[in-house]
Order: C-alpha cells, then structure tokens, then sequence
C-alpha cells in the first residue's frame, strides 16, 4: 500500500461521521470505509484487499479515534 493511499485512508477516518464509526459493526464499517475511498480513487482488486487487511488491523485505533471525536464533541 502506498504511502498516499495511507493518508487518504486516514483522511477519510477523519472526515467520516464519528458517530457512524462507532456504531457499525466490524465488518460493516470495513465496507463503508473501502467504498468511500472507492469513490475518492479507483482501485484495483490488489489494493481493495491490501487496505481491506489495514483497516481489520487498525479498527480499534479508528472507533478510539472517533470515540475522542465523540467526547470532544460532547464537551464543547
């Protein structure tokens, strides 16, 4: 995976809806994140599975990052 789908990836964690990433399941929220990042940039098979594999490994860091949001949110 390339350094520039790494940032795009984590560009749309930040940008989807906090509440969104918290409540869908595991698998559901894989899905919603691999197709908006279809939509930004075609990818291939290859890469769909690569960052299908990056974001399962990294979904705890991605419902604590939008738990923070959430909490920020809240306090504001």
């Amino acid at each position: 995976m390339t350094p520039s789908m790494l940032r795009q990836l984590w560009s749309l964690v930040e940008t989807t809806q906090a509440s969104t990433l918290v409540n869908l399941d595991d698998a559901s929220l894989v899905q919603c994140l691999l197709k908006q990042f279809n939509k930004e940039a075609a990818i291939n098979g290859n890469e769909a599975a690569l960052l299908r594999d990056y974001i399962c490994s990294r979904i705890s860091l991605i419902r604590d990052m939008a738990e923070a949001r959430l909490s920020g949110d809240a306090s504001a």
